[in-house]
C-alpha cells in the first residue's frame, strides 16, 4: 500500500474561522495543530476541529485539490463541509 495524502479543513465554530492545509500525516499533523505545535494562522486563531478531510494517494493531487479549496467562497467550503458533516463533528478522534 502507497503513502496517503490529506487535504483537511479545521475550523475554529461553526460559523467561525476555517483553515485548509494538506499533509502525509494526517493525525500527527492535527494533533500538532490542536497542541499549538504549529506557529502561525491556527495557533493564533485557535482554528483546531476537523471538520472535513479528503484522501489522495498522490501528493500532486492533495496540493492541487488544497489550492483549489482555498481559492473557493465560504460558502461553498461551508457547503462541503456540511455535505459529508452536518452536525460539524470533530473528525479527529475518528483517526485513532
Amino acid at each position: 500500500m502507497g503513502k496517503s495524502y490529506h487535504v483537511y479543513i479545521l475550523a475554529s465554530g461553526r460559523n467561525g474561522t476555517l483553515y485548509t492545509g494538506v499533509t502525509g500525516s494526517l493525525a500527527h499533523r492535527i494533533w500538532q495543530h490542536r497542541n499549538g505545535q504549529t506557529d502561525g494562522f491556527t495557533k493564533r486563531y485557535c482554528v483546531t476541529t476537523l471538520v472535513h478531510a479528503e484522501e489522495f494517494g498522490d501528493i500532486d493531487a492533495a496540493i492541487a485539490r488544497k489550492k483549489a479549496i482555498k481559492k473557493w467562497r465560504r460558502a461553498w467550503k461551508l457547503e462541503l463541509i456540511e455535505r459529508h458533516n452536518p452536525d460539524w463533528r470533530d473528525l479527529f478522534s475518528d483517526l485513532a
